[in-house]
């Protein structure tokens, strides 16, 4: 099996270019027409819209790709060492990524985009991509990692509604044997536009207790949409995390009484998840008295506007859930709590028809303002096997929390969010949020295949992987989410 690196971006190159990075300032490319996007179909699992009953209503969005041309070449070896494209015009957008043909490629180099918002003549300035590579998606020999329709992919990115772009993709020297050299960008790159459609036309279903539309307590940005900004990394800070949260009257009433929480859940523990070793189950509590905390409300495929033909009819499942990995989705933090559902439409056809995954990766996601939103589809209280810790999406639930949280710190709406939502998932199947879960890796950059690892039961995703999720400042508020969501549990 081939070693997996961990991507290394932000370093300077300095073979000499024999070609213009973009055109003269001023300069705009013709429009370009894209390609017509490939259809996404696997053989063995037909992508159709689900039973009646689950149907959803249509949003109109769409995907487009454009091929990414040379803008420069290497003197020393001809190769192309940047790829990219001209400043020009197209169909308006609000999310995109860069993908190649063969995901076991690895991009090692920068990616840089520039946008025009939809209406104006002003260009932002230039934004980076994360070029994280192998960290996400199934994990190695699995079904959904063989298909033919998987790429490689960067991280998207989301940058609002615009109808400008301009992009670079950048080789970065490596050292060699015989010096530095400048390694091959990967074949087939192309630059994926995301028009995530409109709102669905009804009010957000929601499992769970009922709450407002998103955009409460906290509905704007925490970076200003200002061209020339970089989302995440200045503008008004977010709200200062204060954990561990006071339970109110209701949460620990809940947690006392968890035992009659049946019925929202814990039905779900199935006789496969009873007979676990006792070894497994050591530093749990067992299943005579169960500690599950109340199950949050939470925003159905339906309510964001998910559109059920794009993923693949059937579902996939693990035996358990032992832990939770917590992610950020390093799609900026230049969106306000209302925009969140066009965001999470937007990753999901990035990752479905750009990525050519099954459904989106994510079993969970959380917004700045702390609404849960399903993911992956196949049942919020299932064992539903997700893609986005590569090793380790066996028996483990993903949280993406939508924002990028290296230098940003996390809105206490979030990580509270984060605690409620594990101290019930976490909970139907036995799991004490502030413990330990043996996990066998199924191949990463950090643990190599058949590797048991104690993880802590709710993990950043740099726990399983090399890599900078779920960002610096998210990552290191995990302690005080563990002893919150154990609190919700009534531990």
């Amino acid at each position: 099996m081939r070693a997996y690196l961990a991507s290394s971006i932000g370093v300077a190159c300095t073979a000499a270019l024999v070609l213009p990075l973009s055109l003269p300032s001023g300069a705009v490319a013709s429009p370009q027409a894209p390609v017509p996007h490939p259809a996404v179909s696997r053989a063995a699992a037909p992508r159709t819209v689900p039973s009646a009953g689950a149907t959803t209503p249509a949003v109109a969005g769409s995907t487009r790709s454009l091929p990414l041309t040379t803008l420069a070449t290497d003197r020393a070896s001809g190769a192309a060492s940047v790829q990219g494209l001209a400043r020009r015009d197209v169909q308006p957008f609000s999310l995109l990524g860069v993908v190649w043909d063969n995901a076991d490629d690895e991009l090692n180099g920068t990616v840089q985009v520039r946008t025009r918002a939809t209406g104006t003549h002003v260009w932002s300035g230039w934004l980076d991509l994360e070029t994280h590579n192998q960290e996400h998606g199934a994990d190695l020999g699995t079904e959904e990692r063989s298909a033919a329709t998987v790429h490689g992919s960067t991280a998207p990115l989301w940058v609002g509604n615009s109808d400008g772009v301009e992009l670079r993709v950048r080789a970065v020297e490596e050292a060699g044997p015989k010096g530095p050299a400048r390694p091959l960008l990967p074949r087939g790159l192309r630059l994926e536009l995301v028009d995530p459609g409109g709102e669905p036309p009804a009010a957000m279903p929601a499992y769970g207790p009922q709450a407002g539309r998103p955009g409460s307590p906290s509905d704007t940005p925490d970076t200003p949409a200002v061209p020339g900004t970089v989302p995440g990394t200045a503008g008004t800070p977010v709200e200062e995390e204060r954990m561990p949260v006071a339970m109110t009257a209701g949460d620990a009433a809940s947690s006392a009484v968890n035992a009659d929480l049946a019925e929202l859940g814990a039905t779900e523990i199935t006789a496969q998840s009873k007979a676990q070793t006792e070894a497994d189950l050591a530093d749990q509590v067992g299943f005579a008295k169960p500690y599950i905390g109340a199950r949050p409300r939470i925003i159905t495929r339906k309510g964001w506007g998910a559109d059920e033909s794009l993923r693949e009819r059937k579902f996939g499942y693990t035996k358990s859930v032992r832990a939770a990995f917590v992610h950020h989705s390093a799609t900026g933090n230049n969106y306000t709590c209302a925009q969140a559902p066009s965001v999470l439409r937007g990753i999901y056809r990035y990752h479905v028809l750009s990525s050519g995954w099954r459904d989106i990766g994510y079993n969970f996601a959380i917004d700045k303002c702390g609404n849960i939103y399903e993911g992956r589809a196949g049942g919020v209280a299932k064992p539903v096997m997700g893609a986005h810790t590569l090793g380790f999406n066996t028996n483990s639930v993903g949280i993406a929390v939508l924002g990028t949280y290296s230098s940003t710190k996390p809105p206490a709406a979030a990580t509270t969010a984060i605690a409620k939502l594990t101290a019930w998932k976490l909970g139907l199947y036995g799991v004490n949020p502030r413990g330990k879960s043996t996990l066998t890796s199924g191949g990463s950059n950090k643990y190599k295949k058949g590797t048991k690892v104690a993880l802590n039961s709710i993990s950043g995703h740099r726990d399983g992987f090399v890599t900078d999720c779920p960002g610096s400042r998210l990552y290191e508020k995990l302690g005080t989410t563990r002893t919150t969501s154990a609190k919700y549990q009534g531990r």
